[in-house]
């Protein structure tokens, strides 16, 4: 298997930029788990699916008309990039993340994506189910009131309305269904490299991943 650097952690740590960071960085090729169960709970939606039912949504994982082309996420061809990235969308991804049956079509999709030069994964259970053999597997957190300021900044920025008081109770909600979940609960594995960013900013993450990664391939020119 090519090589894999696992980055996990909750929702509004900033482990999608800091993995597409580290991706470009490399010249590697980045899996956005989050943006394939956020597409899954939008395709279920639109299909009337209920979210809570694993026999309707395993053969719509099975067959889901997935794919990214130069950084945009295309549901049967259709660019969902914007619309996966709601509110809403994350809390359908989180409701239709918690079925195992779910969980396995999509497993080996994800697995497949590792090829060379390399595989940089960003999700909740890259490094503890995805792929456990990773050589470097980071889980990164950061505090629930900073998460969600964070994403309350990022939805004014864009003009769109935003409660921060709700967000907190959004991101504490989430979390406790990630983490009680029966499929791959959401949880740092054991030689995982834990990185707090509760107090650091973007660039302050990545120049510390970027130690990790100069100490697990002293081979790439970093």
């Amino acid at each position: 298997m090519s090589p894999v650097i696992a980055i996990d952690g909750p929702s509004g740590t900033g482990k999608g930029t800091l993995a597409a960071l580290i991706a470009r960085h490399l010249g590697w090729h980045l899996l956005d788990s989050g943006a394939i169960y956020r597409a899954l709970g939008l395709a279920a939606e639109r299909r009337g699916l209920s979210l809570d039912n694993p026999s309707s949504l395993q053969p719509l994982a099975e067959t889901l008309p997935l794919r990214f082309d130069s950084g945009k996420v295309l549901l049967a061809g259709e660019d969902v990039s914007e619309a996966i990235r709601s509110e809403a969308a994350g809390m359908a991804a989180s409701r239709v993340a918690a079925h195992t049956s779910v969980r396995a079509a999509l497993l080996q999709w994800q697995r497949c994506m590792a090829c060379e030069p390399g595989l940089v994964a960003d999700g909740r259970d890259m490094g503890s189910v995805v792929f456990p053999h990773a050589a470097l597997k980071i889980f990164l957190d950061a505090s629930p009131g900073i998460r969600a300021e964070r994403r309350y900044k990022q939805l004014m920025a864009k003009g769109l309305d935003a409660n921060l008081p709700q967000l907190v109770a959004d991101i504490r909600e989430r979390d406790a269904r990630d983490r009680s979940r029966s499929a791959a609960p959401l949880r740092a594995a054991e030689d995982a490299v834990l990185v707090d960013s509760t107090d650091m900013s973007i660039a302050e993450v990545f120049d510390r991943v970027l130690e990790e990664v100069r100490r697990v391939f002293p081979e790439l020119v970093v």
